[in-house]
């Protein structure tokens, strides 16, 4: 009995170290990405120690591994939360307690659904949030609060990566009901018109001191008419690049 209770502690202590080297890993899940897999590889070389670990027959291992060699796809920030669900996921198939053929249909919907809400609230949002504070505080002279920005929005991220890799480990597909309560894509939502309110901040610390307004507005309709033109796919974005640098170098020889 003494035996078996040693065992336990001992593979729970093997699990956990195997599961801190997966959470490292998820850092490096697009460091392989290819055409036809996407993010496939880097994903199942983070999901590596902890199959090695929750499985010791070899066979078991090897069908476990084809799991997570095909095509992956999801927002970066989500990579932990997605390796510890799917390692919980993997506890329950070995004990009998969920269908693997199951499993290809939750991994696609997971991750796609994931990366949608990561496009819009990180990508979209979040980020876009950080560039644009920086911008607006180093424009302002305030490069030490700028630098701070930087500092504590990149501690936050990985903070917000731990947190939600313990949770899909310990939870499973249970925390996606948590994270469903978050209501992160009216977040998202929000934090676009903080954006659009630090953009016209940004605009107003740019304001050309000898340029009338109507002038200063022309240009931006401009802007505008060419954004919507990239956006509805009636010109490419490289023809207006092309435009734009054409446009500046007969300025500066104009001028």
């Amino acid at each position: 009995m003494k035996v078996d209770v040693s065992e336990k502690v001992k593979d729970k202590k093997s699990l956990g170290r195997a599961c801190a080297r997966c959470f490292l890993r998820s850092y490096f899940v697009g460091a392989g990405f290819n055409t036809r897999g996407l993010q496939n590889i880097g994903f199942s070389y983070a999901m590596q120690p902890g199959l090695e670990a929750i499985y010791s027959d070899s066979l078991e291992l090897s069908k476990a591994r084809k799991r997570y060699v095909k095509h992956y796809n999801s927002h970066p920030f989500w990579a932990p939360l997605l390796i510890a669900i799917f390692l919980a996921v993997e506890i329950q198939i070995k004990d009998g307690k969920f269908p693997v053929l199951l499993l290809n249909k939750v991994k696609n919907t997971t991750s796609y659904t994931l990366s949608a809400i990561g496009d819009s609230v990180f990508a979209g949002s979040a980020l876009i949030f950080w560039a644009l504070a920086t911008i607006s505080l180093l424009l302002a002279g305030n490069t030490v609060p700028a630098m701070l920005l930087g500092l504590i929005s990149f501690v936050g991220l990985q903070v917000f990566k731990i947190y939600i890799f313990w949770g899909g480990l310990y939870k499973g597909l249970g925390f996606l009901d948590q994270l469903k309560r978050w209501d992160l894509i009216n977040w998202g939502e929000r934090l676009k018109y903080v954006n659009a309110f630090v953009l016209l901040i940004i605009w107003t610390q740019l304001w050309p001191s000898g340029m009338g307004i109507f002038q200063w507005y022309g240009g931006a309709a401009i802007l505008g008419s060419l954004g919507w033109l990239i956006a509805t796919g009636k010109i490419s974005r490289e023809v207006i690049a092309v435009l734009f640098v054409v446009a500046s170098l007969f300025l500066i020889n104009l001028i």
